[in-house]
């Protein structure tokens, strides 16, 4: 598609694609391309998803609310609000919400996540 022609509008979670992945977390994909992606997500207190990497995609993931804690092979960084981190490709690497507060997020793939995923647990 040209564009140039294409309509430009505002997207949010209220307008976007909503799915539910690993045990009861939201997301919501803001940009879908193949170079590209914005999701943003939701993950409940106490809730965490597996231990994984991707083979091409750059991930960095931004905090909006709450708190969260990215947990790699020998070691664990906390993000507060307003943080953010990068994830190179072949990072082994898991997203937990080890607080008593929800933690929503975005997470930008570069080049899109979706299909490049590889679980270790």
């Amino acid at each position: 598609m040209d564009e140039t022609k294409k309509e430009i509008k505002p997207v949010s979670i209220a307008n976007a694609e909503h799915y539910l992945w690993g045990d009861n977390s939201d997301g919501w994909p803001l940009l879908k391309r193949d170079d590209v992606s914005v999701i943003q997500e939701h993950v409940s207190a106490g809730k965490a998803e597996v231990m994984h990497y991707h083979k091409i995609s750059r991930q960095f993931f931004y905090i909006l609310e709450g708190e969260a804690e990215m947990r790699f092979e020998n070691d664990l960084i906390a993000l507060q609000k307003g943080e953010g981190l990068e994830i190179p490709p072949l990072v082994k690497h898991c997203f937990e919400n080890n607080s008593s507060a929800d933690v929503v997020f975005l997470v930008v793939s570069v080049p899109k996540s979706h299909g490049d995923r590889v679980n270790v647990e």
